[in-house]
């Protein structure tokens, strides 16, 4: 059986274009400012046009407030809110009501008691998706570090909620990372670039393929 992909972090059109042709399943825009992947909302809605309706579009927001997220709801019609920060369940569950909008909780790992703490989201969220926590320095980003976490944290885990695996992967590790958490579904930002920021095509085709292969 094949892998579902999430590819994020997308701001070309010719990135969209090698999503969609490759077969992924989820796109993903990145609403945080301070990230190099950061687009507009306009921005987004402009390569949202691009997206057939059978690929879910995900937003990525930290800590964001309902202006924000509206606005971006405005300007792109997504169907999914990745809520990449420190949300509470409470605020998860306000978003969704609030929104219309499916909402995926990012759950960082580093150890055993961060994999627990997904349980807090299990009422509350539509998805989790596992990445490596984030380094300890000053203006580091939630995600999209090129981190790998230990897969082994989350193999075996029978998860209440559909779940997806991140953090550091490309097409090179992917087999050994699928087969080791189990995951169905991953996600990938860094692994597909050739710079921060700046999708590689051909890196895009070579993960989705490695991903069909599976």
């Amino acid at each position: 059986m094949s892998v579902a992909v999430k590819i994020c972090g997308l701001s070309s059109e010719a990135a969209i274009a090698a999503a969609v042709a490759g077969g992924a399943a989820y796109v993903g825009f990145v609403f945080y400012p301070p990230s190099p992947r950061a687009v507009s909302p306009a921005r987004a809605g402009a390569l949202c046009e691009k997206v057939p309706a059978a690929v879910r579009r995900v937003g990525l927001f930290v800590d964001a407030d309902d202006a924000a997220i509206a606005a971006a709801l405005d300007a792109a019609p997504l169907d999914i809110l990745q809520f990449h920060g420190a949300e509470t369940p409470e605020r998860v569950v306000e978003a969704k009501r609030r929104f219309g909008r499916a909402v995926m909780k990012v759950i960082p790992v580093a150890g055993p008691q961060d994999v627990d703490a997904a349980e807090r989201y299990a009422a509350a969220a539509d998805l989790l998706l596992f990445d490596a926590k984030p380094p300890r320095r000053a203006g580091a980003l939630p995600g999209g570090n090129g981190l790998v976490f230990d897969w082994q944290l989350i193999a075996g885990r029978a998860w209440r909620l559909p779940w997806m695996l991140s953090g550091g992967l490309t097409a090179d590790i992917l087999p050994e990372a699928v087969q080791i958490s189990g995951a169905t579904t991953v996600d990938v930002s860094s692994g597909v670039e050739f710079e921060p920021g700046q999708k590689d095509v051909a890196k895009i085709r070579a993960f989705l393929a490695a991903a069909a292969a599976l």
